[in-house]
């Protein structure tokens, strides 16, 4: 008895040990993010490696935040995030009910649900599709053709397959119909996969960016990942920004520039995360264990 928790003393010690060391290896590109943000030309150009500003200077984030180009991304993306995220949880939610109801070929409908979503036609028909529709051009591009994503349907349908019938039951003898028990039984009951569904979908359209270059044409409209990708990638941030170094007296280092962008960038779902985090851990449980 004493040797087995002895044992699990040392595993625990271990575990956070590697617990602590993971957090440490993740942190670590932040915190030289964070410095080289804030550092001087100088600290930038003589330093091969920064871990902390030994000059502080915010010439980096007036420089971005004085940008209209670069407040009007992020304003689009957070429309993107929030309407995005709300289309694909009532087009998800919704079908899924429906799977879950007993209707004749069933099975069959299901297989052609899945089949159609899990094997797309690829870019080109996409493209084309989206052109047709008239969504070129348009911020719904980046909406409509992922409302739905295959692996959040199945598990939201296995999700719902699991609440016990008998509610649904006692609701239909209360006279209730299929739209009733859904907003009113099924949905107060599935808040942690929501949740958790919920902040899948709105990292996916903060983070995304080849969407928005395939089909939007107008700089105007870009979201901030798209601003983010001229600026560390193509290597242009005068002009991602809309030509505002015409505005200032000297042009920052393009790597404060660069670090500046990404911390912007990153901070709101850092701000975001903490709030959903309970619901979170319970909905990435889902299916996991049954009985």
């Amino acid at each position: 008895m004493f040797k087995a928790t002895g044992g699990e003393r040392v595993m625990e010690i271990f575990n956070n040990i590697l617990l602590l060391l993971i957090a440490v290896t993740m942190l670590f590109p932040f915190l030289y993010i964070f410095s080289v943000s804030f550092s001087s030309v100088s600290d930038v150009l003589n330093s091969d490696f920064l871990l902390w500003p030994k000059e502080w200077v915010t010439d980096a984030y007036t420089y971005i935040l004085g940008s209209d180009q670069f407040i009007r991304s992020l304003w689009v993306t957070v429309y993107i995030t929030v309407v995005g995220t709300f289309v694909n949880l009532v087009f998800t939610s919704t079908m899924a009910y429906s799977l879950t109801r007993n209707i004749i070929g069933q099975r069959l409908i299901l297989f052609l649900v899945l089949f159609t979503v899990l094997f797309s036609a690829g870019m080109i028909p996409t493209y084309i599709i989206v052109k047709e529709t008239g969504l070129l051009n348009s911020l719904w591009a980046l909406i409509i053709p992922v409302a739905i994503s295959p692996f959040n349907l199945i598990i939201m349908t296995q999700f719902f397959k699991g609440i016990p019938e008998e509610l649904t039951e006692a609701a239909i003898i209360d006279g209730a119909n299929d739209i009733q028990i859904f907003s009113k039984v099924i949905l107060p009951l599935s808040k942690p996969a929501l949740a958790a569904f919920g902040l899948f979908y709105a990292v996916g359209h903060w983070n995304s960016y080849f969407s928005g270059v395939l089909y939007l044409n107008d700089p105007s409209k870009w979201p901030i990942q798209v601003i983010l990708r001229q600026i560390v990638i193509v290597n242009e941030p005068n002009a991602a920004l809309g030509g505002h170094a015409a505005m200032v007296e000297a042009l920052p280092p393009p790597e404060t520039v660069q670090m500046a962008a990404i911390l912007l960038a990153t901070l709101p779902i850092l701000i975001v995360y903490p709030f959903l985090q309970k619901h979170f851990a319970k909905g990435v449980m889902l299916g996991s264990v049954k009985g």
